[in-house]
């Protein structure tokens, strides 16, 4: 049975809330707005779902990326929270229990991203949307395999979530037919930093990670480099998810978001940044916005499919 979180969310995050955005602000290449509506999760799930169904987005045969892109733009201005999925674990609360955090209210990189994906499929699902049906699209995404078994049962390194999404038909990974070079480098980051994830304070669930990482030692990842990135913008959707990948040792990537296409046709990053303090489209094109990124070798990118 699914444990939501959201109402400790709630009583945590500041109020923000979604909105029709209208087609001037659509084509403006720096959207930051901030609102201050209060309204409660499942208010604003049928919200961004009748907005997404209202548009076409969700009709029958239409592409998924569309909807996800729309679930980005209508969550503009939303507060960033960092370390939205650790709060149970920094409360002290057993790892090897992890409850499901889900909220429409406040975004880290990773679940801006999960929430899109999730709004876009339950809006492309029948019936009056429902966010118990919403928690279950988070927690296929989130968890491996789609079975969420305490903490080292969650996709921790994003090149993961996007292999075991492709396994499954959730997405399908892009990294080699747009030119990715593979990255062979071990992922070592959480075991090697042990101090920095409150859940790892458990030997046995360390022990797990630990053992986890080995096994991605065979699980291939292809990065799309910066400098290739201009070329193959035409080739990557609004909607697509993308992982910024980087050179620090033991990690794959550092930041997530999501391929915005503006109304100019000019290719943006629409992403939650701890800089930025809120979900925000990037001021430069994806090519410039990556190349100014610290320590960034390129671009992961996977396309939703309905799954």
């Amino acid at each position: 049975m699914s444990i939501s979180r959201r109402d400790l969310f709630r009583a945590a995050a500041a109020s923000a809330a979604a909105f029709v955005l209208p087609q001037a602000l659509r084509a403006s290449p720096s959207v930051t707005l901030s609102h201050l509506l209060d309204e409660s999760d499942e208010a604003r799930l049928a919200r961004w779902v009748r907005t997404i169904r209202a548009e076409g987005l969700a009709a029958r045969g239409a592409d998924l990326g569309r909807a996800v892109a729309r679930a980005g733009e209508l969550a503009l201005g939303s507060p960033y929270a960092p370390g939205t999925l650790d709060e149970y674990a920094k409360a002290g609360g057993d790892p090897a229990h992890e409850p499901l955090a889900a909220t429409l209210a406040r975004f880290d990189c990773v679940t801006l991203v999960e929430s899109c994906l999730g709004v876009a499929r339950v809006a492309h699902a029948p019936g009056a949307p429902a966010w118990a049906a919403f928690e279950r699209e988070l927690e296929r995404m989130r968890y491996r395999g789609g079975a969420r078994d305490g903490y080292p049962s969650r996709l921790h390194y994003f090149s993961e979530w996007i292999a075991d999404g492709d396994r499954r038909g959730l997405v399908r990974d892009l990294g080699r037919e747009l030119g990715g070079a593979r990255d062979p480098r071990p992922l070592r980051f959480m075991s090697q930093h042990r101090a920095a994830y409150p859940a790892l304070r458990s030997d046995a669930v360390y022990a797990a990670i630990v053992q986890r990482e080995r096994t991605l030692d065979s699980v291939p990842r292809y990065v799309v480099p910066t400098a290739r990135i201009a070329a193959v913008a035409p080739r990557i959707r609004s909607g697509d998810v993308l992982a910024f990948a980087t050179s620090l040792p033991g990690l794959d990537a550092t930041h997530t978001g999501l391929a915005y296409r503006d109304g100019h046709g000019v290719l943006r990053a629409l992403h939650a940044p701890l800089s930025g303090g809120e979900v925000q489209v990037s001021r430069r094109p994806l090519h410039e916005y990556v190349a100014g990124l610290r320590n960034n070798t390129g671009i992961m990118v996977a396309r939703p499919l309905p799954g």
